[in-house]
């Protein structure tokens, strides 16, 4: 099936929310497709000392929703701080991460279809140091980082998966996977 954004969909919006759309419609199918099979246990290991898998489809969902309160004007909230802080928490099974991951996206989606063209040069501040950016930006910025995660949640997704057979075979020769 080709990507969203080669699907010919979501005409109705311009070229800027239609390809940060496109991007977390390919995020969500990406998670289901690459991460839906993981273990319970899987989806919180850190091969390597890497970050895990749930670490990083919190992040991208939670990321969405603080780039997206910056693009509407606001600075974040004590909540939003809280849940920043938490994100590397192993906590939940494979259906609730992947199940939050969705519903932050979709929720990102629903947020971003609000924004207008005539706003993308506007001035935003991020962070608090007051980070000059634009609302263009940080839509664009939505798009990009989510993939970026899901890029390393699907590599790491990967690695873990192919650890659960410690053995493989390779050229007649038994070898074994270097136990972290």
């Amino acid at each position: 099936m080709a990507e969203p954004w080669l699907r010919g969909t979501l005409t109705e919006f311009d070229s800027v929310r239609r390809q940060v759309l496109h991007g977390l419609e390919l995020a969500v199918e990406d998670a289901n497709r690459w991460c839906a099979g993981l273990t319970d246990l899987q989806i919180h290991v850190m091969p390597g000392g890497c970050s895990s898998v749930t670490f990083h489809l919190r992040h991208a969902s939670a990321s969405l929703d603080r780039l997206l309160t910056y693009a509407e004007g606001r600075q974040l909230s004590a909540v939003q701080l809280e849940e920043l802080a938490e994100e590397k928490e192993p906590l939940g099974g494979v259906r609730d991460v992947l199940d939050d991951f969705r519903s932050g996206l979709l929720e990102a989606a629903e947020r971003i279809c609000f924004f207008q063209p005539q706003s993308y040069e506007e001035q935003r501040f991020v962070g608090r140091e007051r980070i000059p950016s634009t609302v263009g930006a940080l839509l664009i910025h939505c798009a990009e980082h989510t993939q970026r995660h899901i890029g390393q949640a699907i590599t790491t997704a990967r690695i873990v998966s192919a650890r659960a057979n410690p053995c493989v075979e390779f050229n007649g020769a038994r070898a074994r996977w270097i136990r972290e």
